[in-house]
């Protein structure tokens, strides 16, 4: 699968696990050029607390448009180290 923004491949790998409807991906496979951390968190019952990228490329800033868990419970163990996209960014085979 690939993710991509604005015309640029954001991470592209064939090891996917999906939660929720969510293709998260292998950390290991974001291009780490194009993202910048961000303060933001939001907080899953049952994942975790969530910790955000934001996108930028061109000149241009998707905010917040990955999320990574870097410490899942239990459950979600599954996550950890993996990320995955929203806000825009196309997730396709």
């Amino acid at each position: 699968m690939k993710a991509s923004w604005n015309g640029r491949v954001l991470a592209e790998s064939d090891d996917i696990v999906t939660v929720e409807g969510n293709a998260y991906f292998p950390a290991t496979a974001l291009d780490r050029s194009l993202v910048v951390e961000s303060s933001h968190t939001s907080t899953c019952p049952w994942k975790g607390t969530a910790h955000y990228y934001s996108v930028q490329v061109d000149g241009r800033t998707n905010p917040d448009a990955i999320w990574y868990y870097p410490q899942p419970k239990p459950a979600a163990r599954q996550v950890a180290g993996r990320v995955a996209f929203w806000k825009g960014v196309e997730v396709t085979p």
